[in-house]
């Protein structure tokens, strides 16, 4: 019997659940200040669903995301990737599971200026169990006929593109972007988070999005406030709006 605290994350659809973290707690101690980022976080994700964290700096979004994806431990709860506990995981089980199951998506582009964007999106591909070519993921987020040009070529939103196209290559079932426009103009945001939006639709990919910006809320189907550590409320949309919609 579920309890009521999955009965409350669940979406209408019965689907699985990717995600079910429950107490989280991150201490971060500087000198002799205790600094703490997450306060006790229940959250859930679920298969195919796209989320989108919100919350201004300093309210813990970073690093909820950082602990889903196994770049960061917890001081305390615990996290479960479908059956398995990746809070009791050693390191180098940590780096298998973001190896193989979890694309990232940060703010800034992190390629490798002397690759093209084939050989960029390649570094994963050559590591990963089962991926798509490169070439597939790149015209997945609309560079089929960029691939063979170098970052310094590519404006910002396309070197995003190529970002996102390098975290889906390997088929993860979760992608977690951090202000994946925050670097960005409004045009070229828009055009990455429709990328986005098309790797979670046509992959299904389970897709968290952390921003400032509220307006990308609108996008999702579920909205998950953060302040001060704590989820300050949650709400689901019951119509989204593409991508191509957005306006700030």
């Amino acid at each position: 019997m579920p309890t009521a605290a999955s009965t409350l994350h669940q979406p209408a659809a019965p689907v699985s659940c990717v995600f079910q973290a429950r107490g989280l707690t991150k201490v971060y101690h500087v000198g002799e200040v205790d600094v703490h980022a997450l306060r006790g976080i229940d959250l859930d994700l679920f298969k195919g669903e796209f989320i989108v964290l919100l919350g201004p700096s300093g309210s813990g979004k970073s690093t909820l995301l950082n602990i889903l994806g196994g770049l960061d431990v917890p001081t305390s709860g615990s996290v479960r990737y479908k059956d398995h506990d990746i809070t009791r995981y050693d390191e180098a089980a940590l780096t298998r599971y973001r190896r193989e199951h979890v694309g990232f998506v940060f703010q800034f582009y992190n390629l490798i200026p002397s690759l093209t964007a084939r050989e960029n999106v390649a570094l994963v591909t050559d590591i990963a169990r089962d991926p798509m070519p490169p070439t597939e993921a790149l015209q997945l987020v609309g560079l089929g006929e960029r691939m063979d040009h170098f970052p310094s070529q590519l404006s910002g939103g396309e070197q995003q593109r190529i970002a996102i196209a390098r975290a889906v290559a390997k088929r993860p079932q979760v992608l977690l972007c951090d202000e994946p426009t925050g670097a960005l103009d409004v045009h070229t945001g828009i055009v990455v988070l429709e990328a986005i939006e098309r790797v979670n639709r046509e992959l299904g990919t389970a897709t968290a999005v952390i921003t400032h910006n509220a307006v990308i809320a609108g996008m999702a189907d579920r909205v998950i406030t953060l302040s001060d550590g704590r989820i300050g409320s949650e709400k689901r949309n019951e119509t989204k709006i593409p991508a191509s919609r957005l306006e700030w």
